[in-house]
């Protein structure tokens, strides 16, 4: 098509690996495509996706109740879809307040935990959720493979086969050389409810590969 020059445009979406994962699938198709950052949704864009349905249906959102659902969903499209709706079914009058929002976390978290997250827990092994457990405990940020192991007691080495795992099963990616970071946003935060105390499992060999 590039070569022909044909009139197709191809649009697609994905996590922050979709680049690298464009040249894994074919040789220099990731020169083929513009790769755009979309990140979350500015203060006033993320307002008024919970103000303007609101609005439709003659509700309307405190500045206090918005300031703490950026706080909580961070901007997140999906998070703030969530919320919203956890928001909504606690909410009694036409105003929703902080308090609203506030009282609506815990059941927006369980739905997420459920669904969101658990979905991509659920596919780790033991040592993969003790590295995941030990990301989360230095933070949300991009961490570097050395101040995790350290985390778990171990050392790079030892952990570059885990590491190398969360990112071929789409769990982790490598902004840049030697870190690496959640794919999806509030993973750290969610992997601290999920497992409140890191458990690092015992080193065993691995079996050879055949």
């Amino acid at each position: 098509m590039v070569q022909r020059k044909l009139p197709v445009t191809l649009v697609g979406a994905g996590l922050p690996q979709i680049a690298e994962l464009a040249g894994d699938a074919k040789s220099y198709a990731e020169r083929l495509f513009k790769f755009p950052s979309i990140g979350n949704l500015g203060d006033e864009d993320a307002k008024a996706a919970l103000t303007k349905p609101a609005s439709e249906e003659d509700v309307r959102f405190d500045e206090e109740a918005l300031t703490e659902a950026l706080r909580v969903t961070g901007g997140y499209p999906y998070f703030l879809q969530e919320l919203g709706y956890a928001v909504w079914t606690v909410a009694e009058g036409p105003r929703i307040s902080q308090d609203d929002v506030v009282t609506a976390v815990p059941g927006y978290e369980a739905k997420l935990d459920e669904s969101f997250f658990r979905v991509r827990l659920d596919r780790a092994t033991e040592m993969q959720r003790a590295y995941l457990r030990a990301m989360a405990q230095l933070g949300p940020q991009a961490q570097k493979a050395s101040d995790v192991a350290d985390v778990m007691g171990r050392t790079s080495q030892n952990l570059g086969p885990t590491r190398a795992e969360l990112i071929n099963m789409g769990l982790l990616y490598t902004p840049e050389h030697g870190y690496a970071a959640f794919t999806v946003p509030h993973f750290d935060t969610f992997m601290i409810r999920a497992i409140p105390v890191l458990d690092v499992p015992p080193l065993r060999p691995r079996k050879p590969r055949d």
